[in-house]
């Protein structure tokens, strides 16, 4: 895989650098949101789990979450082979209320330890009549990530999804706004139906956006409450048997995570939670960095994940994460060298040369705004004219990208446009680990 991936690298740069950056993409006319007939429960018998997705949790353990219309036993039960359940976990059950609204019965449980690169076969609440499966993450690189942010439910999304199916990957990141929900709870209801085949057979890691905020002044003031019942992520996980571990987060607005026995770490930040000076993320976020420090053999990729670009040459939601920017930025650039920046919000795609304080800097991170996966709202076409220096490469069109962490020293970063139902590599790039030249790393200090 490994020398697959150089091969490819070597041939990627005997190209001419304007193919990089050069498109000549015409763009097909805009999709409809799904039927509304993916809001319907016909045919459960409200024994039935849906809506089963799957998370990480430390590094041999996986959270089975799922929702039944009626009451049923938040267990799991699980084997290596078809039909065979030799092992079994009873987690917690739990509901909310929206205005009229009321859920299913909510559960989750967390089952392992697991072994790596394995499929496990496993059912939920007993159920009979559903198998599922899903593979487990590799112990060690390489390691392949899916990006995508700003799903929705609509024909790009199904477009999308079709194309993510297609890859293989270990683990999904999804920055922010993922059912477009707005309110209209069961929209939620239809949007885990709609990735279930996916997110219930590898591990889908998200963070919030601002469509997950859902406060009704009055009727419903606490925000994130569907978000928050729905998708519950390691917030809270702390590894005891290390000094170097990282802490939780006790919010489930932001948390972090490791992959590939630590090899990669990825911080999954909270634009919608507190992070200005003393507030409880950055407290967090300043502790995490300084567990990686403290680590023997530090990771070799650092990634983060926001849902408001701190970089964007789009005029959609322009300056929006200015705020966040200065609170973080110089944290994770002298705390920690971050190999790469996440975003989703602007409805386009938008890679970005390292950069730090507004500048090419060769120890800042790749910023990339990934908001394209299908939101029903359309694309943000309108960028900024001329493209700064610092912006590399610009499109507005639905897509996904992949990162593929293939050694200690590379990442390969390929941006996959839909394209007529086709996927299109329309960018492409090689990240060098920042862990691995000594220049950033000499400047690491504590913030």
């Amino acid at each position: 895989m490994a020398t697959a991936a150089l091969a490819l690298a070597l041939l990627v740069l005997a190209l001419p650098a304007s193919l990089a950056v050069t498109s000549t993409y015409v763009r097909p006319p805009p999709r409809a949101t799904l039927s509304s007939l993916l809001e319907d429960d016909a045919g459960a018998d409200g024994q039935t789990p849906q809506q089963v997705h799957i998370s990480l949790v430390g590094p041999d353990k996986v959270r089975v979450s799922w929702i039944t219309a009626a009451d049923a036993p938040a267990t799991v039960d699980y084997g290596t082979d078809p039909g065979q359940y030799p092992f079994s976990a009873t987690g917690n059950t739990t509901a909310y209320s929206y205005v009229l609204y009321q859920s299913g019965s909510i559960h989750d449980a967390v089952i392992g330890p697991l072994q790596p690169s394995t499929n496990y076969y496993y059912r939920c609440s007993g159920s009979s009549s559903r198998e599922l499966s899903f593979r487990t993450p590799p112990a060690a690189l390489p390691f392949r990530f899916v990006v995508v942010g700003d799903l929705g439910q609509t024909g790009w999304t199904e477009s999308t999804l079709k194309h993510v199916a297609a890859a293989d990957y270990d683990a999904l990141l999804l920055p922010g706004d993922l059912s477009y929900a707005d309110l209209v709870q069961p929209r939620w209801d239809s949007y885990g139906r709609l990735v279930e085949p996916l997110a219930s057979a590898r591990p889908w890691m998200v963070t919030q956006g601002n469509h997950e905020v859902e406060r009704l002044p009055l009727l419903e003031p606490r925000p994130f409450k569907a978000y928050n019942a729905r998708w519950r992520m390691p917030y809270d996980y702390a590894a005891a048997d290390s000094v170097a571990a990282a802490p939780p987060s006790d919010d489930n607005l932001f948390y972090s995570f490791d992959v590939a026995g630590g090899a990669v770490h990825v911080l999954m930040l909270g634009s919608y939670a507190d992070y200005a000076a003393g507030s409880a993320q950055l407290r967090w976020l300043r502790a995490d960095l300084a567990a990686l420090r403290r680590r023997g053999t530090p990771p070799a990729f650092v990634l983060a994940l926001v849902h408001v670009p701190w970089y964007s040459s789009n005029e959609a939601h322009q300056g929006e994460g200015d705020a966040m920017r200065d609170a973080m930025e110089a944290l994770l650039y002298h705390g920690a060298r971050v190999d790469a920046v996440f975003a989703g919000h602007v409805h386009a795609y938008e890679r970005f040369h390292r950069v730090y304080a507004g500048k090419e800097d060769p120890c800042g991170p790749v910023y990339v705004t990934i908001g394209d996966g299908g939101n029903r709202e359309g694309l943000a076409n309108k960028f900024i004219d001329p493209q700064p220096s610092i912006s590399a490469f610009r499109e507005a069109s639905f897509g996904h990208g992949r990162l593929e962490v293939v050694n200690a020293t590379h990442a390969l970063w390929t941006w996959h446009r839909n394209d007529d139902n086709q996927p299109v590599v329309a960018d492409q790039v090689w990240i060098n680990s920042l862990a691995a030249n000594p220049t950033c790393n000499r400047s690491i200090k504590m913030m």
